[in-house]
């Protein structure tokens, strides 16, 4: 039974903008009399401020040289208010002003005389915002910012400042908005120190994904953690420029009755780094209910998108999941204490079902989260058995400094994306991880992940090595030793077998144990459907990620899958309605975007519709080169316009030119580029550097057939004609199509590049004949196109296979601009 809780405020979510008028205690009475007045009448005369008065969704709080306006409708409201107030301030040029904008909790109150007002912490984070700038300055806070950086209208003109110290020592995270017409584009003063860098574009949490398109490794975070996944051929931003379909929705008749989603629990935690801890509250009651098989409960992937800070539609967030029940709250952890708040609603009666108060110490956290996920079993009547009933009433840990750890560790998955910045997350997390077990050597979780994590190192070839996937085998083992019958442990050792080991009988397997404790778990489906592809089962694959789909409907990533699975087939039409799927989800996904214009070039060999969208991102995004770049450098290369393959080049980061996820080295692109540009003295130097790099890990890693592949290239293009072939045909052997179709398939095409670089043409021509056969990312459009086949041009056997793979004329394009 839940626990009593004594009467308290209640807090709802506002959006203030507080201004202030600069320079106003060195103004006579009168002065500051007529500012006042001035300002007044310009605030009151804004249609933001007369629209939120009429629909009683405004509160007014003087405050000596300026206003606080808490508007309780909209997020976009206090920016909107604020750029009509500048617009007026033209015809008033002796009224300067400084503005804060943050959205925070705050409660009503009536004052002393009788008068609707407010309070709390939101306001109070408004003003202290604000006295981080001088005159013209508009500053956000960085959860305002982020509520802002949802519509595309706002983000080009927030630009982060970095932490500002307020008042009484609290410091902020600030976000500046400025364009040519509003705000001041200078560095507040207090900004202004050695080495401070100029204001940026802002980037949302979670918004830039860059795909690898064609095969290549992405790091995407997926539920608990990112898993290995291999999308297509091209990466980062563009602007597809076609029609985007709505978000797909489940009819009510169609939705279970006994389903739910768990959205994001509300941090009100003085400490802005106890928002993991708000997520990990909220994520282990998801996981408890998702215990329950006679429910439907929404993975984690899906609902992290509706934060509290913005305004929530609880029926169309349910029916955009598919389910007829939300659960929210909030968390505010504080010394040993901890309250959590949560309120279970009927969304498609919008009516509220059960709420309930804990205050408690932070020893008891756990048994809320139990408490709480019980109690919607029984408002929901959904059948528990005993088995079930234990599961969720089992702490994860007895220690809670681990736990901090492990949530931590686990919410660093949502961060990552493939870059360097990924590779020190994911290290990390085993650093944080291995702490954890060490304090709590049964804590089962924290192993489970452990594990992934090593796991996940191997497989992207951070370090793949067999100390690595033995690191991960070993927390695998103790997993299971803790826990023979634990679904988690089990789906540990299902991710080991088929990334680590390639078994995947043995992970099927234990996929199927997983399931029976574990029938809300969307990673089940999809490591499955990973599997049925690496086997070359695409029909099964595709249809198991759907089922994952039904989990977890809004997983960007899982759509651009299931696109690449289509691509793989050759389905392009296919492949661009699931993109435009995605695209209604995340419209502002550059990877996506991107991945929607190359269909084109792969499928027609018509480079123009990506090239165009990555000039038009650079245009408005120049910051995004960095992700555009390898996607950019495939197009300039089958361009073959040496400038864009240049500056192509300068932007990929370290470790960016892992070419269709195999490990190729930065210096294999710049000898590429090189090459493409007739400069045979810088070709050879770069690629004998690549030689040394890729030479390393094949030392180490004999049977790496990827890095043996890889070296056969690099041996070919320095003219070792003999070692290249050997390597070659090692590495297909060590990797055939059977074992794995993704990466076989891709060392078949390489092992004709080598072929076609070495002068066996007709070898060339038989091994691109045998990958044109089969599912894989050989196109018409990359045969046509890029330089690596240019030597094979003109032979009859080439263009045959060209032809073979010629999309069929009456086929129905893609829409597209």
């Amino acid at each position: 039974m839940a626990a009593a809780t004594n009467k308290e405020v209640h807090l709802e979510i506002a959006h203030i903008l507080f201004v202030d008028t600069v320079g106003y205690s060195k103004l006579s009475t009168g002065e500051q009399s007529y500012l006042l007045e001035t300002l007044s009448k310009v605030v009151r005369a804004t249609d933001r401020f007369r629209a939120a008065e009429a629909a009683g969704q405004l509160i007014r709080l003087p405050t000596g040289d300026g206003v606080a306006l808490v508007f309780c409708d909209d997020p976009e409201s206090p920016i909107q208010c604020a750029l009509e107030i500048c617009t007026a301030l033209r015809q008033h040029p002796q009224l300067s002003l400084r503005m804060g904008i943050h959205s925070g909790p705050v409660s009503r109150v009536v004052d002393v005389n009788d008068h609707c007002n407010v309070a709390g912490a939101g306001v109070n984070v408004a003003e202290r915002i604000m006295t981080c700038g001088d005159a013209g300055h508009i500053l956000l806070s960085q959860r305002a910012a982020a509520d802002l950086a949802e519509f595309p209208r706002w983000r080009p003109h927030l630009h982060p400042l970095g932490e500002c110290a307020g008042k009484h020592g609290a410091k902020f995270e600030i976000v500046s908005f400025f364009s040519e017409e509003f705000g001041n584009a200078e560095l507040p003063t207090i900004f202004k120190r050695e080495g401070q860098p100029p204001p940026r574009k802002f980037r949302a949490l979670g918004s830039r994904w860059p795909w690898l398109v064609a095969g290549a490794l992405l790091l995407a975070a997926l539920a608990v953690f990112c898993f290995h996944l291999f999308p297509s051929r091209a990466v980062g931003p563009t602007t597809a420029g076609h029609p985007v379909p709505p978000a797909a929705t489940t009819p009510t008749a169609a939705i279970p009755e006994k389903s739910i989603a768990v959205l994001p629990f509300e941090n009100l935690s003085d400490e802005k780094e106890n928002e993991y801890f708000a997520d990990g509250v909220q994520d282990e009651i998801r996981n408890e209910l998702a215990k329950v098989a006679d429910l439907k409960v929404i993975s984690r992937t899906s609902v992290m998108q509706y934060r509290t800070s913005v305004k929530r539609d609880l029926r169309d967030i349910a029916r955009s999941l598919g389910v007829a029940h939300v659960l929210e709250g909030s968390v505010q952890r504080a010394g040993g204490q901890v309250r959590v708040s949560a309120r279970l609603v009927d969304a498609r009666a919008d009516r509220n079902l059960w709420a309930q108060h804990y205050d408690r110490k932070m020893t008891d956290v756990f048994a809320i989260q139990s408490e709480i996920a019980e109690e919607i079993v029984i408002q929901l009547q959904a059948r528990l058995s005993p088995d079930e009933k234990a599961a969720i009433e089992e702490p994860p840990t007895a220690d809670l400094t681990a736990y901090d750890l492990y949530v931590q560790a686990k919410a660093l998955g949502a961060t990552l994306t493939y870059s360097s910045r990924s590779k020190e997350n994911l290290f990390k997390a085993v650093s944080l991880l291995k702490e954890a077990v060490k304090l709590d050597p049964h804590f089962l979780l924290a192993w489970c992940l452990l594990a992934r994590t090593h796991d996940q190192i191997y497989l992207i070839g951070v370090d793949h090595s067999s100390e690595r996937l033995a690191l991960a085998g070993k927390a695998v083992d103790t997993a299971l030793r803790l826990r023979p019958d634990s679904g988690p442990a089990h789906l540990a050792a299902a991710f080991h077998f088929y990334s680590g080991l390639r078994d995947y009988d043995r992970a099927r397997a234990e996929l199927a144990i997983a399931r029976k404790v574990l029938p809300n778990e969307p990673l089940i489906f999809e490591i499955e459907g990973y599997i049925h592809r690496r086997e070359g089962r695409y029909a099964e694959s595709i249809a198991a990620m759907q089922r994952a789909l039904e989990l977890d409907p809004q997983n960007l990533i899982l759509l651009q899958q299931i696109a690449t699975s289509y691509e793989s087939l050759r389905r392009y039409p296919e492949m661009a309605a699931i993109l435009d799927r995605a695209l209604a989800l995340a419209p502002d996904d550059n990877g996506t975007r991107l991945a929607r214009a190359v269909i084109e070039l792969v499928w027609r060999a018509d480079p123009l519709p990506a090239r165009d969208l990555i000039n038009d991102i650079l245009l408005r995004q120049p910051e995004a080169a960095t992700d555009l770049a390898e996607g950019w450098f495939l197009v300039a290369l089958c361009e073959r316009d040496p400038a864009a393959v240049r500056r192509a080049l300068a932007a990929l980061p370290p470790g960016g030119c892992r070419e269709d996820g195999l490990p190729f080295p930065d210096a294999w692109c710049k000898g590429v580029a090189a090459r493409l540009q007739g400069d045979t003295e810088a070709a050879r130097g770069a690629m004998k550097e690549a030689y040394a790099e890729v030479e390393k890990i094949v030392a180490e890693n004999p049977n790496y057939p990827e890095a043996l592949g890889v070296l056969g290239v690099i041996d070919a293009g320095l003219g070792r004609k003999e070692e290249a072939i050997r390597k070659g045909r090692r590495a297909a052997e060590l990797l055939p199509v059977s074992k794995d179709s993704i990466n076989g398939e891709l060392l078949i095409e390489y092992l004709a590049v080598i072929y076609a670089w070495t002068g066996e043409k007709d070898l060339a021509v038989e091994q691109l004949a045998i990958a044109a056969s089969m599912p894989g990312e050989l196109s018409y459009g990359y045969l046509r196109l890029h330089p690596y086949w240019d030597p094979l041009r003109g032979d009859p056997g080439f263009e045959k296979v060209v032809a073979s793979l010629a999309p069929l004329p009456s086929t129905t394009p893609p829409p597209r601009k």
